[in-house]
This record gives C-alpha cells, sequence and structure tokens, in this order.
C-alpha cells in the first residue's frame, strides 16, 4: 500500500506547510465580504481600517471607476477569447494604452495582464546575446523574475546586480563591463521606482547620470510611485523634476493606485512597443486584459489627472500616519512614500503582531522571509488619500496598544 512518504511531492510539501505552521509562519489569507476602501468587511472580524493595501488614491471603489468597467462589460463583453494579434484589439486598450502614453508624456506604451507580465516581456524581448542587464539587488521578484528569464533565453546574454542603491557600485560594475570584451551589445540598468518593503526611493537623476557616462539605457519600475510621487503623481521621476524622456522604459501596474484592479504596461519608444507587440511572449500567447478593467483603469487615470488634490492628501495622511507611528514609539523607515515600514525583525513576531493588530480593527500584514531576507521582517503599513482623520487616529491607537503588548 501506497503511503504518502511514498510520493516525494506529496511528502515534502506536507513537510515544509508543518515547518511553517510550527514556526508561526504560515500565511492566512483573509476574506473581504465588500469593496476595497479606506475600511473594509473582513470575515470573521467585521469592518476593520485598511492599512495593507496599494489603494494609493482611493479610486478601486470610485463610482466612476466602476461605472466606467460596468459600462466596459455591457459593450464589449467578457473578452475576444484569444489573443491579440488573432482576433484583433478591443478599441479599449487602445485608448487606454494612449492615455497611458499621454499620462507619463511619452511616445507609446501597451498593456499587460499585470506588471509581472510586463516585466516578463521587456527584457527577453528587446534584449539581445552579448547585452548586459544590472539590476539593483532589492528590485522587485518580477524584475528578478524577468531578467533570468531573459537570460535563459537569450544565451550569452550578460546578468549583473548593483547594491542597492550605490551609485559607486554601479559604476564599478558598468566600467568591468567595459572591459568584457564578451558585452559587445546595449547596456540596461534597472531599477524600482519606489522599493516596496523598504519604501525608499531610486535615485534616477544619479542612475541617469551613470547611464549617460557608459551608454547605458535606464528602465524604471514605478509600480509604487505611479500616482504616488511628484506634484501631480507622474512617478518617481516626476518627484525629482525629470522630465519622464529621460527614463527610457517604464513598466507599471494598473492594480495599485491607478484603478487596483488589474494590468500592467511598458512605456517607452513607439519602436520598442512596436518590437513587444511583433516578439513579446507574454503579449503574443496569452489574452488582452479584460475589457471591464482596461475601461476602469483608464478612468481612474482621467480622474487621478483631473483632481491633483488628491496626491496632497495622500502626501498629508503619510504625513500624520508617520507621526503615529513614532508616538506609539515605533520606528518607521524614513521616506516620502506611503509605505512606512515597521522593523520587528522576527517572522513569527511580524505574523503574530499582525494578527493582534486584526483584533484591534485595524489590518496591517506581517512580511517575513522570503519576501524579505530573514532578520528583516516587518509591519508594512499603507497609507490611501481615501483614509480620514478617525482613521489614522484608529490606526495610532491600535498601535500604542500594540507596543504594550509586544514590548
Amino acid at each position: 500500500m501506497t503511503t504518502i512518504t511514498d510520493r516525494p511531492f506529496e511528502g515534502r510539501t506536507q513537510k515544509i506547510l508543518a515547518t511553517l505552521k510550527d514556526a508561526g509562519q504560515l500565511k492566512h489569507l483573509q476574506t473581504i465580504e465588500g469593496p476595497m476602501g479606506p475600511t473594509v468587511k473582513l470575515r470573521g472580524y467585521g469592518e476593520v481600517a485598511c492599512f495593507c493595501s496599494n489603494n494609493y488614491m482611493g479610486l478601486a471603489n470610485h463610482p466612476e471607476v466602476v461605472e466606467a468597467g460596468i459600462e466596459g462589460l455591457r459593450r464589449y463583453g467578457a473578452g475576444t477569447a484569444s489573443v491579440r494579434f488573432i482576433c484583433g484589439t478591443f478599441e479599449c486598450h487602445e485608448t487606454l494604452e494612449a492615455k497611458i502614453a499621454e499620462f507619463y508624456g511619452c511616445e507609446a506604451a501597451y498593456s499587460f495582464t499585470s506588471c509581472w507580465n510586463a516585466n516578463e516581456a521587456i527584457f527577453p524581448t528587446l534584449c539581445e546575446p552579448g547585452d548586459l542587464i544590472i539590476s539593483d539587488e532589492l528590485n522587485h521578484a518580477s524584475i528578478i523574475d524577468g531578467v533570468r528569464l531573459a537570460g535563459v533565453i537569450k544565451k550569452g546574454l550578460h546578468k549583473g546586480v548593483f547594491k542597492h542603491a550605490d551609485l559607486g557600485d554601479l559604476r564599478t560594475k558598468l566600467e568591468a563591463a567595459r572591459a568584457n570584451v564578451q558585452v559587445t551589445g546595449a547596456i540596461w540598468v534597472v531599477t524600482d521606482g519606489v522599493f516596496s518593503m523598504e519604501g525608499d526611493i531610486g535615485d534616477l537623476p544619479g542612475l541617469r547620470a551613470v547611464c549617460d557616462e557608459f551608454g547605458a539605457l535606464l528602465v524604471v519600475d514605478d509600480s509604487h510611485g505611479t500616482g504616488v510621487m511628484g506634484l501631480t503623481g507622474r512617478g518617481t521621476h516626476e518627484h525629482w523634476g525629470m522630465d519622464a524622456t529621460k527614463v527610457d522604459y517604464f513598466t507599471g501596474t494598473l492594480g495599485k493606485a491607478l484603478g487596483g484592479a488589474a494590468g500592467g504596461y511598458v512605456v517607452g519608444s513607439r519602436k520598442a512597443i512596436d518590437l513587444l507587440i511583433q516578439r513579446g511572449r507574454p503579449t503574443l500567447f496569452s489574452n488582452a486584459l479584460p475589457a471591464t478593467v482596461a475601461c476602469s483603469a483608464q478612468k481612474a487615470i482621467e480622474i487621478l489627472m483631473r483632481e491633483p488634490q488628491r496626491v496632497q492628501k495622500l502626501r498629508d495622511n503619510v504625513a500624520y500616519a508617520r507621526s503615529m507611528i513614532r508616538e506609539a514609539g515605533f520606528q518607521v523607515l524614513e521616506s516620502p512614500t506611503a509605505i512606512c515600514p515597521i522593523i520587528v525583525h522576527d517572522t513569527a513576531k511580524a505574523i503574530a503582531m499582525s494578527k493582534r493588530l486584526l483584533e484591534l480593527g485595524v489590518f496591517v500584514i506581517g512580511f517575513g522571509f522570503p519576501v524579505v531576507p530573514e532578520g528583516h521582517a516587518r509591519l508594512r503599513c499603507q497609507v490611501s488619500a481615501a483614509h480620514e482623520k478617525q482613521h489614522l487616529d484608529a490606526f495610532g491607537e491600535a498601535l500604542r496598544k500594540l507596543r504594550k503588548e509586544f514590548r
């Protein structure tokens, strides 16, 4: 008779899950019984203040965004039931991509079902053998996997990593590349605009200067910066006072500030976008973004362009939330972003603190390994323009209680 120990996959999977449970590191999915907003209704907890969403502009449940999605469903149905180059592309994808390009002030944009797909498309499609890609060591997992995939598909593609936000180390790596006779093609430097776990920002002016020195292309994934950073929410480049054209290519998401549903995109030159349409495997072999999401995301961008005061509201909320964290006795990593990490080091402790906060009516997630390195577990608190003073005060009160209990 066959037992579970006779089947390698089942046995090792059971062991991994049991180990995670015993260590207090097993993640539990919470079920939301309603829309995303400053508060959410969680099964088993009721109404709680939400401080873990990327809904930075508070547009996920905006009436105009919802109605645009409903109208998109009425007009276009669920989808084409095929990929864009076979069955054609809906008009709503065309208009969304034109709106994204307008928002950035760049030549062209192309949408994907997620930013993960966008990062899986850009490097394997645009890079060739002999090229070099150098990535910040704290870049998002989708960038890391996109670069790895490019190296598998394009044999002879060179890859490297530079120390986080260290322009000196980047320059050293580029000087070594200049001396490497095998690096015969383009050099690509890729960074997050806003680093999702630290909440710090990439030094885009410094990176641009180093790239210009070595003739390198600069790629920025600004998923957590778009809609958040800069006077009008255009992104991390606007925060630095840079024109978007100073960045060669952007990747980003529609699943955070720009509507909160799903979808990603690449922004850049018309020629590069045309090449992605011709050769990008995530679009050649996968259906387009659902029409309802394309329509709701376009409306979210229109609202942000129409109401830049939302960006200031978020900035004010972030300042108040950070003061609440400090007054409660916790240290928060400083940055101008809406991501406020409280480092607690131990993964099990981060998960236990997250659970206690939920019991106190505040929804914050504890992050540990493998999302962040061992010993760097944290509570990642995220602020929205939709939060009002009563939500922020409830957040502060819960943190004060948490501090006493976990002293």
